[in-house]
């Protein structure tokens, strides 16, 4: 079974590359979707009527959707494997812009709106520089010179990524990454692993302490004259 994760911001446009990918796919592969978000869902509902295809959805809840999707890909694959599908498609809640959701298998896109800004590949870190491969969506949008700006804003974070532009909705300017998705490996899942590293650790706000400032906290604590990176650590 092949796999394809695909990341990115909300309203990027992430489901209508799903939604290409299957329609170029679904005559050729069996194909399952998952989808992981934390409230609400639909898009699994949306390829199921329009494709037949096989979905499934996930509600993180009180975890980081990227935690969580780390917990239950796993699972996932088997449930795809045991359903016969050739390609596993898994699509993001795109909240957390710490984490990554790719793994040392498979291919990790990370899909961005031309008109979420230029910075916007800076502030994304993981999720942009351990992608494998750059879908530019709503290239109808914006200008020539911004669209050119914002490829060169990706290519200072991630050098060695694979780009492409596209208006998703019509799917134009996608021949190569059908290609690159029909000619990836298969995966072994006895030796998944996520491709980066997770953030630090979990703080006492994740489990519940709603006092506010570092003073009420323990584990890592961060405060505002503290330089980037520059963490600390109180005992309970």
């Amino acid at each position: 079974m092949k796999l394809v994760i695909i990341a990115g911001p909300p309203s990027a446009g992430k489901t209508s590359l799903a939604k290409q990918i299957v329609k170029r796919f679904k005559d050729e592969l069996t194909i399952a979707f998952l989808k992981i978000d934390v409230v609400k869902a639909f898009e699994d509902l949306e390829l199921k009527k329009e494709f037949g295809i096989l979905t499934k959805k996930f509600y993180s809840g009180d975890l980081c959707p990227d935690h969580a999707g780390v917990m239950v890909l796993g699972d996932a694959v088997e449930w795809g494997q045991k359903n016969a599908a050739e390609l596993l498609i898994v699509e993001s809640a795109g909240l957390c812009l710490r984490c990554s959701p790719y793994l040392n298998q498979g291919l990790g896109i990370i899909v961005l709106s031309s008109i979420s800004g230029i910075h916007a590949p800076e502030k994304m870190g993981a999720m942009v520089s351990l992608a494998d491969i750059a879908v530019i969506t709503k290239i109808d949008l914006v200008s020539q010179a911004e669209r050119e700006v914002l490829i060169q804003k990706i290519k200072e974070v991630h050098t060695r990524i694979i780009l492409m532009e596209t208006n998703a909705l019509q799917g134009n300017s996608l021949n190569r990454l059908y290609d690159l998705i029909i000619k990836s490996r298969d995966i072994d899942r006895d030796k998944l692993m996520l491709k980066g590293n997770p953030p630090l650790g979990t703080c006492t706000i994740c489990v519940g302490k709603k006092e506010v400032g570092w003073k009420h906290h323990f584990g890592v604590v961060q405060k505002l004259d503290g330089q980037i990176a520059e963490y600390l650590y109180r005992g309970e």
